[in-house]
């Protein structure tokens, strides 16, 4: 009886195994099928290995956004703190971050050299950074254009760029921040003969060519006595994101075990976050300030 039970108990198994085996394999074949081979045309975009990996947006078409939106000129506080604002979510979001720098309607964010990120695929940094930030600029726009209703959603176009040293992408965000001063001195020159010249904007144009920093600077001062360099920060240097510690205060309720109801305080907590900072990049001073950043093993 025993040995007849142990027959069919083992009979059992080994059809059961069989059948598993063959569940396993049929799921196998299911997976693929006859039209997985144009997986073939998807182009490989892996960045190069130990480069740093920067991703720059800019805004799509937006002098006439902001000329929509009543944007201030030659400058927008609100406008630039919510461009730093969609960065820092952004930084939050993809930690691989160690710096961003923005100015104007333009963000470049720098991924770790040993980041691992999306396979180190560009389009995966590009896409994701591209939407983290055009979602956070629809979502967070109230909170600086509280009497300005968005009339219509904003776009941002987006390149991967990989470098492969220390030197050149510190050449590449000293690029940037010079176009700032660049672009920063023209409009602040430009918009004060418009507004306070009553010149045309092709007049102000034509009186503007050919002109060097120095006439620039001569300009603003004698007519206007406007001194360049007391300018905001954020206008002339635009805006740097690092990681830095920061204490935050919070209220907390604490029940004592002798106590029947809890009680109210202030904690203070201390945790990393991107932090702005309008300063030089250009020169070696911030560098060796903040020498993690570039860190190999950072």
């Amino acid at each position: 009886m025993w040995a007849a039970c142990k027959v069919k108990v083992h009979d059992y198994l080994a059809t059961t195994s069989i059948t598993l085996r063959q569940c396993l394999r049929l799921g196998a074949t299911m997976a693929k099928s006859k039209f997985e081979y144009v997986r073939d045309f998807e182009a490989d975009d892996t960045c190069l290995a130990h480069c740093w990996v920067v991703v720059r947006l800019d805004g799509r078409n937006f002098h006439r956004f902001a000329e929509k939106h009543s944007f201030a000129k030659p400058n927008d506080s609100r406008a630039l703190h919510l461009m730093t604002k969609c960065a820092q979510t952004v930084m939050e979001e993809l930690e691989d971050i160690v710096i961003a720098y923005g100015q104007s309607d333009e963000y470049s964010f720098v991924f770790k050299r040993k980041t691992n990120w999306f396979k180190r695929r560009a389009s995966k940094f590009m896409t994701h950074v591209a939407s983290q930030f055009a979602s956070s600029y629809v979502f967070y726009w109230r909170d600086y254009f509280e009497d300005q209703p968005l009339l219509y959603p904003p776009g941002f176009d987006g390149r991967v760029v990989v470098y492969p040293s220390n030197q050149t992408l510190k050449d590449y965000l000293s690029w940037r921040q010079a176009d700032c001063h660049i672009n920063n001195l023209y409009n602040t020159v430009f918009w004060a003969l418009i507004q306070q010249s009553g010149l045309t904007p092709v007049q102000a144009q034509g009186r503007l060519q050919g002109t060097l920093a120095a006439d620039k600077n001569e300009i603003l001062f004698s007519e206007f006595n406007i001194n360049y360099n007391n300018e905001p920060l954020m206008y002339r240097k635009g805006t740097v994101l690092i990681w830095q510690k920061v204490d935050e205060v919070m209220t907390k309720e604490i029940k004592l075990p002798t106590e029947m109801e809890g009680k109210k305080m202030a904690v203070t907590r201390t945790r990393t976050k991107p932090v702005p900072l309008h300063c030089d990049i250009i020169g070696d001073a911030f560098w060796k300030e903040h020498p993690d950043i570039l860190d190999e093993d950072s």
